[in-house]
């Protein structure tokens, strides 16, 4: 499924939106007890997502013995940018909004390998099946 080169791990894309999601799940319910909206408890939520694949440049750490490690890396992650509710006086409320969409620390990383971004053969070989999977 991966070139044999390549080096990387990926986390299933569900799991990792379920941990980002547990992960905010206090900031959830504060947001719904802000909007007086706790009959919303079970949903149905509207979740923003934003998804990114950034080159994060060289990391050109050598190992002694093994295979020799592409200078560059790459990160394919999301980012929950909203949640809201639908309800029947207001239509949809948000409950939560990332205050720092760009920050590296809301940034959930799905998939990190050792490529150079501009190899695009080596990118689709290896986040394909997880665009798949998101897909499905």
């Amino acid at each position: 499924e991966y070139p044999v080169d390549a080096i990387s791990k990926r986390f299933r894309y569900d799991s990792s939106l379920v941990s980002a999601l547990k992960d905010l799940e206090e900031n959830i319910l504060e947001g719904l007890k802000s909007k007086d909206l706790e009959e919303y408890l079970s949903g149905p939520f509207i979740v923003v997502i934003k998804e990114s694949c950034d080159g994060m440049g060289d990391v050109s750490e050598k190992h002694g013995c093994g295979p020799a490690v592409p200078e560059k890396a790459v990160r394919f992650s999301f980012t929950i940018m909203n949640i809201s509710v639908t309800n029947s006086k207001n239509g949809s409320v948000k409950i939560f909004e990332e205050a720092k969409p760009n920050s590296e620390l809301c940034c959930k990383p799905v998939c990190l390998m050792l490529a150079d971004e501009s190899d695009h053969e080596t990118l689709t070989a290896i986040l394909g099946p997880l665009i798949a999977e998101r897909e499905s």
